[in-house]
């Protein structure tokens, strides 16, 4: 009897010795799973921060851009107004316009004026060409005491074709004394800016600024 107590015995070892590598072996491949997903998780969470980073910086390109263009076009728009003087506008009645336009007369033409070149180039309103073509050059004649008149930033101006053109340089002393009531004029813009010319003196051009209003 004292035998056969021993063999159980030691049958019950063997069966509890195999079991606890098995239960064991069970532990580690759980933790080992958790590991993995802990990992998977780290892993998934950096790529989408990543992304969130990548995201924001092109978002950040993006308005950085949308603000450089918004910068250029402003000052594509400033470029296009004129340079406006600071004088208030003095309209001209018609019995005026003789008196004003003496006093505008030069003493010495060809050392009173300037060409915009030598004002260092035009920076005032360009007219498009579209519309430039239909009223204005050679072909486009017409005499300025037709027109509204007033003195702007103490030079005359005159309203034609939709647009005021201010003269920058007093009319040439050789002109006649009524050259705006019976003289054709034409305005051009010859590569570095506007110029009124007059028939009647082809050789003679006065710098003049564009102003839409």
């Amino acid at each position: 009897m004292k035998g056969k107590g021993l063999i159980g015995a030691g049958v019950l070892l063997l069966l509890l010795g195999a079991t606890a590598p098995i239960g064991a072996g069970q532990q580690d491949q759980n933790q080992q799973q958790d590991k993995g997903k802990q990992q998977q998780d780290q892993n998934k969470e950096q790529q989408q921060h990543a992304q969130q980073q990548r995201q924001d910086q092109n978002k950040g390109q993006q308005q950085k851009a949308q603000q450089q263009q918004q910068n250029q076009n402003k000052q594509q728009h400033a470029q296009q107004q004129p340079n406006r003087p600071s004088q208030q506008v003095q309209h001209v009645q018609q019995s005026q316009q003789r008196q004003v336009w003496q006093e505008h007369r030069a003493q010495n033409w060809q050392s009173e004026h300037r060409t915009w070149q030598q004002r260092g180039g035009y920076n005032g309103y360009r007219i498009p060409d579209s519309r430039f073509h239909s009223y204005f050059g050679p072909d486009h004649g017409f005499r300025i005491h037709r027109y509204p008149l007033e003195i702007y930033g103490g030079h005359p101006r005159f309203q034609y074709g939709g647009f005021w053109f201010g003269f920058m340089d007093p009319w040439p002393e050789n002109w006649s004394n009524d050259w705006y009531d019976n003289d054709d004029v034409y305005i051009v813009y010859s590569g570095d800016g506007y110029y009124l010319y007059n028939h009647s003196y082809p050789g003679d051009r006065i710098a003049i600024m564009v102003y839409l209003n």
